[in-house]
């Protein structure tokens, strides 16, 4: 069912509104995909904040262009069956729901990406981005790095500690 001029300004407002929140947007071919198959790719999404939506390519081109930092960039790339994800929280997270669904679902494949910047990223981009630990798993990596001078302190201390009384009750005894 055609949709009305009213239906699509709504569609390329939404849209031009998603990709201006999301920190990145994946593009990636869909076609051969089961409709179940998108079904579960988007409820898997939804889990790690990433939003993935089906939109004509022509409507994600007028709102590309309807933004003033993603107005000049790249759209040669956006043709055929494409799906789009959108996550406003971490910027690897849609790239990473996209690869994991796609190694049980091989139909799925990368177009490439539109960073926060207004940057077109290729394919082999998206690709290394979504083997990239995702923004909790750095940030958990980070402290542990912090924490290691305090917890090799405090268990050389309690080593020390341990030896004094061992040594003060052999003694004793």
């Amino acid at each position: 069912m055609a949709l009305s001029k009213q239906q699509k300004d709504d569609v390329v407002a939404e849209v031009s509104e998603l990709i201006s929140s999301s920190k990145m947007t994946v593009v990636a071919k869909y076609q051969g995909t089961p409709v179940k198959a998108m079904q579960e790719l988007r409820r898997q999404a939804k889990d790690s904040g990433t939003q993935v939506k089906v939109v004509k390519n022509r409507l994600v081109i007028k709102a590309l262009q309807a933004s003033d930092t993603f107005k000049d960039v790249e759209t040669s790339e956006l043709e055929g069956m494409l799906l789009y994800a959108f996550n406003s929280e971490d910027e690897v997270a849609p790239a990473q729901s996209l690869d994991k669904f796609a190694k049980a679902n091989p139909t799925i494949q990368f177009v490439g990406a539109y960073s926060a910047e207004g940057k077109f990223l290729s394919a082999d981009d998206v690709k290394a981005l979504a083997g990239l630990p995702g923004k909790n798993d750095l940030i958990a990596q980070v402290m542990a790095t912090l924490a290691s001078p305090v917890n090799d302190v405090m268990s050389g201390l309690s080593g020390n500690l341990h030896g004094l009384l061992d040594g003060i009750e052999a003694k004793a005894a």
